[in-house]
């Protein structure tokens, strides 16, 4: 569990470069990095839209020989939803990185306590 602040997705990515490194050895440099930073965008929006203070987030990772499938667990119901490109914006961009990342694997799904925003990186 996380806590639902800025500091938190520093230690999303770690945790899931160290889970990586011990259970993918094998993954590929840049397999690892695209993973961090799916996982970096799913935590950031956790902690931006998915939390209130007080509040904590969850990061499920698992992988087998043909994904590695990465999930944020937040205790808010409302789901995330696209915004139009803008250049003027400098947020709200987190949902154009997964579909060019994971194009056509990622969604959302509701749980018990909120919902899960997950990914699938090929390997």
């Amino acid at each position: 569990m996380l806590a639902g602040e800025p500091q938190s997705a520093r230690a999303a990515r770690r945790f899931v470069a160290e889970y990586l490194a011990h259970h993918v050895p094998e993954a590929a440099e840049e397999h690892v990095n695209t993973v961090v930073l799916v996982a970096c965008e799913l935590a950031g929006n956790a902690i931006r839209y998915g939390t209130e203070p007080g509040d904590f987030f969850r990061v499920v990772i698992g992988a087998d020989a043909r994904r590695t499938r990465v999930e944020v667990h937040d205790p808010v119901r409302r789901r995330p939803r696209r915004r139009p490109r803008s250049e003027a914006r400098s947020r709200g961009r987190g949902l154009l990185v997964l579909d060019a990342l994971c194009e056509g694997r990622w969604g959302v799904e509701d749980i018990p306590l909120g919902k899960a925003v997950w990914a699938e990186i090929p390997r």
